[in-house]
């Protein structure tokens, strides 16, 4: 199935430059890095810049480490404790929310900006039914509180919305599957109509059949709801199924973005094109796949010049020692690599 979502993105390339209204999101220069115990710093976000227009997905895809989940919990405050934002902003609706003091930021949680966490599935608390817990969100957030049949028919109707029958409502965590577990995540992430989602590999330890099913229901609220959502997954061939955008990060920075399709139709950063090219596809000719040889920087010494230097197949002497920008060069569609002629237009590896 992974398969043919990589499939499914050049036929939607006509649709991803149809949000032309301001966007709900802007991130500026953003700049976080984690202090260590001994002294020192690791560089966990560096200069990472995207906007997100309203109504519309974005996926943030790497290779674990590279800084993903960094970005996301930065958005909402929620980083850990030794995290330091140095520079940059988050614009939500205008409103800088790296400038909110925690009772401002706890009030946006939930109500302006929701996270579907990482192995969020296994946090549900056992000794509490899921309705229960989901009506919680709606006490600390609303206002003013519901009532008792207020928050019963909000959680109905969020279960009818995820695909749960909402007489499983008053039913204990451990009398869900995973995938339905997965889903009333989904439905308190929604319980108090956020404006934006931000969901962290929610399928990851899920059957792909489960997968499958809750990438359908994303991509229908965020239809039927006009919600915009920030997908970040390692899988790009998820990122292709459901998102209208695609940033490709490497070692904290976004080394190429642009429209979903388009990136996939002619990635022109190295590395995408060597993910794309090590992704199997069950359209087209049979080819051997080409791995990604290397492993990502140490980001407590990284590198100079551009960061994927020591993996890259085209690199030169001015790619080890001048870190090039993200520039655009299509409309809309930016890479940070001194060298994007060098990137073939079809993917490595042999035809067999």
């Amino acid at each position: 199935m992974t398969d043919t979502r990589m499939d499914t993105a050049e036929g939607r390339l006509g649709d991803s430059n149809s949000h032309a209204e301001a966007p709900i999101l802007e991130v500026n220069n953003l700049v976080m890095n984690y202090e260590l115990k001994g002294g020192g710093m690791v560089s966990a976000v560096e200069g990472v810049n995207f906007n997100l227009p309203r109504g519309s997905s974005m996926g943030l895809v790497g290779e674990s480490g590279c800084g993903k989940t960094s970005i996301a919990l930065t958005l909402i405050q929620l980083a850990a404790g030794n995290a330091r934002v140095l520079d940059g902003e988050v614009l939500l609706d205008g409103i800088d929310l790296l400038k909110l003091d925690e009772e401002e930021m706890r009030q946006r949680r939930w109500t302006d900006v929701s996270m579907v966490f990482q192995g969020a599935m296994n946090s549900w608390n056992p000794v509490y039914t899921v309705g229960e817990q989901i009506r919680e969100t709606m006490d600390i957030h609303w206002d003013p509180k519901p009532t008792a049949a207020e928050a019963r028919a909000k959680t109905e109707e969020l279960f009818n919305l995820v695909g749960i029958n909402p007489e499983m409502i008053d039913r204990y965590p451990h009398e869900f599957s995973g995938g339905m577990k997965q889903r009333a995540v989904i439905a308190m992430a929604l319980a108090c109509d956020p404006k934006l989602i931000i969901a962290d590999e929610p399928t990851t330890a899920l059957d792909v059949i489960v997968q499958e099913q809750i990438l359908e229901e994303l991509k229908k609220i965020q239809h039927e709801l006009g919600m915009s959502i920030i997908y970040i997954s390692h899988d790009i061939a998820v990122i292709a199924e459901i998102t209208d955008l695609i940033g490709v990060m490497y070692a904290g920075k976004l080394v190429e973005q642009g429209p979903t399709a388009e990136v996939f139709k002619r990635p022109r950063h190295p590395y995408t094109w060597l993910i794309l090219s090590s992704t199997p596809s069950i359209t087209g000719d049979r080819r051997q796949l080409a791995p990604l040889k290397g492993e990502p920087p140490n980001l407590l010494d990284p590198p100079p010049g551009c960061r994927f230097h020591p993996r890259c197949p085209y690199a030169t002497e001015k790619c080890m020692q001048e870190e090039p920008p993200l520039a655009e060069v299509e409309p809309g569609h930016s890479i940070a690599c001194w060298h994007p002629e060098s990137v073939p237009v079809t993917l490595a590896g042999s035809t067999e």
